[in-house]
C-alpha cells in the first residue's frame, strides 16, 4: 500500500514538472513570435533575417523543453 502511494506521488510530480517545462517553452515561443511581429512591423525589409532568428529561438526553446521532458521521465 505504501509503495503504491509513493509511486503515485512520483508520477504526479513527474507530470507536474513536465507540464511546467512545456508551459515555459510555450511562453518562450509566444514571446519570440510577438517580438518578431513587432520587429517586422517596424522594419519590413528585414523580414527574412528576423524570421530566421525567430525560428532558431523557437527551436531552442522547444529543444530545451524536450530535454527537460526526457530528464524528468
Amino acid at each position: 500500500m505504501l509503495a503504491a502511494d509513493i509511486a503515485q506521488n512520483l508520477l504526479i510530480n513527474t507530470d507536474i514538472k513536465t507540464g511546467v517545462a512545456m508551459a515555459g517553452a510555450s511562453i518562450g515561443i509566444g514571446c519570440a513570435t510577438a517580438g518578431a511581429l513587432i520587429a517586422m512591423s517596424r522594419n519590413p525589409g528585414m523580414m527574412g533575417r528576423i524570421l530566421l532568428w525567430m525560428f532558431v529561438g523557437m527551436a531552442l526553446a522547444e529543444g530545451w523543453a524536450v530535454i527537460a521532458w526526457f530528464a524528468v521521465k
